[in-house]
């Protein structure tokens, strides 16, 4: 039996998903199948392709911007920045249903439009706010859910890496990205907060008033630590999202001026200290070389699988199944809801969305749309078992007696938002396209 070329690609695929599931570095495992499959596709221009591929990432514009909006997460993280603000948020939201929490929600939805490093939020988050929240009495796995829940909304609101990802893998513009994941990202994490306060007002015992916060607070103090904590860090985002969806900048410049706005803001706050600007230094570094080694290797391996012809083989098998629109678009959000376990949200981005490219384009679907829809789908991938790795960084930093099946259930609800809120992006799709049409409708 002679294997076709399209059959080579198709091996190549699978090859690539069992390796992945073995344990090996996906950066480099794609580098060397990318390779391998093409020695034996092209011969010996696949070392012309690789070296292509590789002066192509680091001449990318777009991709210019993640290690700036990285370092500037990290600087905005090793502030010591987090713990003022949620403590103004807790002030704030006092007489709130759920108020430890809620504020929580919050705080994560302010810092995720700081960084997108799920990681750090979940951490930060896990050390400052969950003790907070099971020393008032909170329901543990209440408190594990908000904590796993919140930190993972730097995956869809801006300054979002993935989104800029995305932009660069399938050519879709990252600022009107942006502007199009505003909208479903905060009605996320409003979703977050109303499923707090209903549970909180249903069964009040989940979540316990403080002692703490039971006393009179004045006008005074509260405006006063929202003025040092919340204002600043509101008013740095708000300027570099700001100047990105207005077209004043384009994502580098802001990021750019985010990154500077960052340290300006550490060294106002008299955190900034040249051990906690090393390591934001060293941590951009190790994650912006991450990335570009995966763009470096996912670019060859797609090459060499669309010169095999693996993506006519899959679009072939979609069409022949006879599938609209709506169904196309469940089948490759259920595909990339199932790869979110054994992968990274990176990887998915780079090697598997392109080969959904095609045919949301033959399905008419807007790519922008599509994107979204993708942003809010992995970041299920982080909270659903038994591969949810914000239980695990979270589990990394809670007390002992906090078992991993109690943040697994708490965080399990909320992945039901997340799917509420896919269905109403695609009922109504002017959710989040009609802030960026109103915005570049010319």
């Amino acid at each position: 039996m002679t294997l076709t070329n399209p059959d080579i690609g198709m091996i190549q695929l699978c090859a690539f998903i069992v390796i992945i599931l073995l344990g090996f570095p996906i950066a480099f495992t794609l580098v060397a199948m990318g390779v391998f499959f093409g020695y034996y596709a092209m011969g010996s221009r696949v070392f012309d392709l690789l070296v292509t591929n590789t002066y192509d990432v680091m001449s990318n514009d777009v991709l210019t911007a993640v290690p700036l909006f990285l370092f500037m997460g990290y600087v905005v993280e090793r502030s010591n920045i987090l713990d003022r603000l949620f403590y103004s948020l807790q002030m704030s939201m006092r007489h709130v249903p759920g108020a430890l929490a809620v504020a929580t929600l919050v705080t994560c939805a302010l810092f995720a439009t700081a960084t997108g490093i799920v990681g750090a939020v979940v951490t930060l988050m896990g050390l400052l706010a969950f003790p907070a929240m099971l020393r008032a009495g909170y329901n543990t796995e209440l408190s594990a859910g908000v904590v796993c829940a919140g930190g993972c909304l730097g995956i869809m609101i801006p300054p979002s890496v993935l989104l800029i990802l995305y932009g660069a893998t399938t050519s879709v513009s990252v600022v009107q990205l942006y502007a199009a994941a505003f909208l479903p990202g905060f009605l996320l994490a409003g979703f977050y907060c109303v499923y707090v306060i209903i549970r909180v007002l249903i069964n009040p015992s989940l979540a316990p008033k403080p002692k703490e916060l039971e006393r009179h607070i004045p006008f005074t103090e509260v405006f006063t630590a929202l003025l040092t904590s919340f204002f600043p860090l509101a008013v740095l985002i708000l300027s570099v999202l700001g100047a990105i969806i207005m077209g004043l900048a384009t994502p580098s410049e802001a990021a750019a001026v985010g990154a500077a706005g960052s340290v300006l803001l550490a060294a106002l706050y008299k955190s900034l200290t040249f051990q906690r600007l090393k390591e934001a230094v060293y941590l951009t570094a190790r994650t912006s070389a991450m990335v570009c080694y995966l763009f470096i290797g996912s670019w060859t391996f797609s090459s060499v699988f669309s010169y095999l012809g693996g993506h006519e083989v899959i679009e072939a098998w979609v069409l022949a199944a006879h599938l609209n629109a709506t169904t196309f678009l469940i089948l490759a959000q259920f595909i990339i809801f199932l790869l979110g376990w054994p992968l990274e949200w990176t990887e998915i981005i780079i090697i598997f969305v392109p080969i959904f490219l095609p045919l949301v384009k033959t399905f008419h679907i807007d790519p922008t749309l599509f994107g979204i829809l993708v942003a809010l789908n992995i970041q299920t991938s982080f909270n659903t078992p038994p591969m949810a790795m914000a239980a695990y960084y979270l589990k990394g930093v809670a007390p002992p007696q906090v078992r991993l099946n109690q943040i697994f259930a708490g965080a399990l609800p909320f992945v039901f938002m997340v799917f509420i809120t896919m269905t109403l992006v695609y009922i109504f799709p002017g959710i989040a396209l009609w802030l960026p049409g109103k915005l570049y409708a010319n």
